[in-house]
């Protein structure tokens, strides 16, 4: 299906080469709209399917609009796009934050699904979790939630205030992980051992770690 994702930034990256990596969009089927130049030719470069600079007539026939700019961006974002939209378009927001009533208010539209995934999502092993508008068929549910998957994990929540507290543990979580393993890294180097050293030993610990609670789950 036809889909633009607005945002050429980290994560509107990450879902273009997601989606064109593991094939389920074709080049063709695929649009970007990134008002930043710089981020446009380097879009380019790389062969991220189609890529605009500004809002036009072309967006009326995307299936499914991907909106991955920054919440701060919204406003700016409904006005550019709102004049193309019609109301059989599937809206998929990764917008940290943003409620569903409150997209539906900036676009005019109903079918729109509320997504939030964290940072290892641009190395394929994210944690999706999403929601969706009554107005959101099965089979488009079906269909957002395969391009979703291809970033990693996903989980679907009925409650739309999950979301907010999926934000707060798998979307914040990874920064918590880190600084974590930084601690450790410093202090391991405070008891004589390289800073090569500590990262393996650190690493190692917490990648082992992780296997190990997933094969006793």
């Amino acid at each position: 299906m036809n889909t633009l994702i607005i945002g050429g930034g980290n994560m509107g990256k990450t879902y273009a080469r997601s989606f064109l990596d593991s094939h389920v969009l074709r080049p063709s089927h695929l649009h970007i709209l990134e008002i930043y130049e710089p981020l446009c030719e380097e879009l380019e470069r790389e062969g991220l399917g189609n890529i605009y600079r500004t809002p036009d007539p072309y967006i009326n026939q995307m299936e499914l609009i991907i909106l991955a700019v920054k919440p701060q961006d919204a406003e700016l974002l409904y006005r550019g796009i709102r004049p193309f939209l019609h109301e059989n378009q599937v809206v998929l927001s990764i917008m940290a934050g943003v409620k569903l009533h409150t997209i539906e208010q900036g676009t005019g539209l109903k079918k729109i699904v509320r997504a939030m995934p964290n940072l290892p999502a641009q190395i394929g092993m994210g944690m999706t979790a999403f929601t969706a508008r009554d107005e959101v068929s099965r089979k488009e549910l079906i269909n957002v939630q395969n391009l979703l998957s291809t970033t990693g994990l996903v989980m679907y929540l009925d409650d739309e205030n999950l979301i907010d507290a999926a934000t707060a543990v798998s979307g914040s979580g990874p920064a918590y992980v880190f600084y974590f393993m930084q601690a450790m890294m410093e202090a391991a180097q405070k008891i004589g051992f390289t800073e090569a050293q500590a990262e393996l030993l650190v690493l190692q610990t917490f990648l082992g770690s992780v296997h190990l609670l997933g094969k006793k789950m």
